[in-house]
This record gives C-alpha cells, structure tokens and sequence, in this order.
C-alpha cells in the first residue's frame, strides 16, 4: 500500500471548522496526514508491512514437527520469507542467544529459560504463551517391561533416563517424581527430550518421562503411560521476538503467524494444547 503523505495550508479566509472537515475527509479517504515539520519517529516495526528475507528461529526440540509444518504454512502466506530453525533443549538456546547467536525469534518449552533471556535483556517485546503441553511415560514399543505408572520406574533392573535440571523436560520429570514421592536414579542425562524419546524408542533406555507430544510423534516406535493429573505439570511455551533480531519485522511477523488460529490448528493435531 502506498502511503500518501499530505501537507495542507490553510488560507486566511478559511475557517478552522473547514479545514479539520477537510483533513478528516482526506484521512478518511485513506490517506495518511502529518502536519509540515513533524519530528516524530517512524515505527522500526510499522504494521501491515510485508515480511520479506531469511527469519531464523530458534525454538524447543519439543517443537520440533510442528515447527517444521507451521514454517511451511508461514512461507506459503509470506512467500518472499525463509524460515529457518535450530532446534534444540530451551537452556542450550537460551545460552547461544545471550552469547550472542543471530536468532529473530525464541521459542522455549519453559517459562524460567525464557525469564533468563528476558532478565538478559535479550527480549525486544513481552513474551506470550502460545502453546501447551503435559507430560507422559515413554517405553519400547509393547511395553515389554510391563511399567503401569511413575512407582515401576523405581526398580532395579530399569534403565530409567532424563535430562539435565536446567533442560525444561529434566525438571518437569523431576517435580513429576517428587509428587509422587518417588526416588529414581537416572542411568544418564540427555542432551534433549529427542534423545530421550530416541534412546527409548532403539531399546537403548526402558523409559523415560517426556512431552505427550513427543509419544504422539513417536507413532508406533513407542508406547505411552499415563501420568495422573493429580502429580502431571502443565508446560507452558513462550515465544518473542529477540532483541537483536537481524530481521525484526520478519520475526514479528512469525510471533504474530504463531498465535494465529492456522498455526494453532497445526500445533493441536501434534497434541498441544492452547495457552
């Protein structure tokens, strides 16, 4: 849309009433009116304007699959994008970013990784909520080791594997396990949530505690257990735009295409729940 800028000059024999009756009619008509001499700032993210060059987004390894569908929807309606993703755990992002990586947008499966960026200053807007999610039991395909809930996790000859406390999985999986009263040694912390779902789903780990998302993505590679709700936790996600995004306006863009109703639509046929 072009954009018209006018100036209007009144003589002396026109009436005050004449010339606001005249302004409104230009800026009604579409036009965009500034009196002659204005200092005042453009917006450096002006709304209504198109999304155009590379937006990277770094997003939680949870997200994985929807993310991939969701950009694929993004650059069919903003076609003079790309969007490009690094996936991995909330808190390796979060410390890239801080570090300096070039991220536009910022997508955690936590709300206390985010809080690191947002203390670091390294958000140029508030964060939202745009998804849910809970947690389950993954095992082996067919269950072979027969787990029925978070108290068979305890024995001896089950290899039970999380993540570190500071990845959101690792200390979602740890509150589960304290609500219950359950004591488990891991036999190993993951880098992510995939390795977790990977190592189970190969053998290599009896079970693990993850996203429910992530047993829906493993399909028919693995089996999912129920957590009550009495002891499961709600992980919420948040996204914003990076202060330092190299494409802001691009980044925008993407945050607002996520909290749209097209993007949620994607994000519930993978199990996630809305904010």
């Amino acid at each position: 849309m072009t954009i018209i800028g006018c100036v209007l000059r009144v003589r002396p024999f026109v009436t005050l009433a004449g010339a606001l009756l005249t302004i409104a009619a230009l800026c009604m008509a579409g036009s965009s009116c500034s009196s002659e001499g204005s200092d005042s700032a453009p917006s450096t993210l002006p709304s209504g304007s198109a999304a155009t060059g590379t937006i990277t987004v770094f997003a939680a390894a949870s997200l994985t699959s929807a993310y991939i569908e969701i950009g694929d929807a993004f650059t069919a309606e903003n076609p003079e994008t790309t969007v490009t993703f690094n996936f991995a755990s909330s808190s390796d992002l979060v410390n890239q970013i801080i570090e300096g990586a070039p991220a536009d947008v910022f997508a955690s499966a936590d709300q206390t990784n985010m809080s690191k960026l947002t203390t670091a200053g390294g958000n140029a807007e508030s964060p939202t909520i745009f998804a849910t999610n809970s947690l389950q039991i993954i095992v082996e395909a067919g269950n072979p080791k027969k787990i029925s809930g978070v108290a068979d996790l305890t024995g001896d000859d089950l290899i039970y594997i999380t993540c570190a406390p500071e990845v959101p999985i690792g200390r979602y999986a740890a509150e589960v396990l304290m609500s219950a009263g359950v004591t488990v040694t891991p036999s190993s912390f993951e880098e992510n949530v995939k390795s977790i779902v990977t190592k189970v789903s190969l053998g290599e780990a009896d079970a693990g505690i993850v996203y429910t998302t992530d047993v829906i993505a493993a399909g028919d590679q693995a089996t999912g257990v129920e957590i009550p709700a009495d002891i499961n936790v709600t992980a919420t996600y948040p996204i914003v735009v990076t202060a330092e995004a190299p494409n802001a306006n691009g980044a925008l863009t993407f945050v607002d295409f996520v909290r749209g109703e097209q993007a949620q639509r994607i994000l519930a046929t993978y199990g996630f729940a809305a904010p």
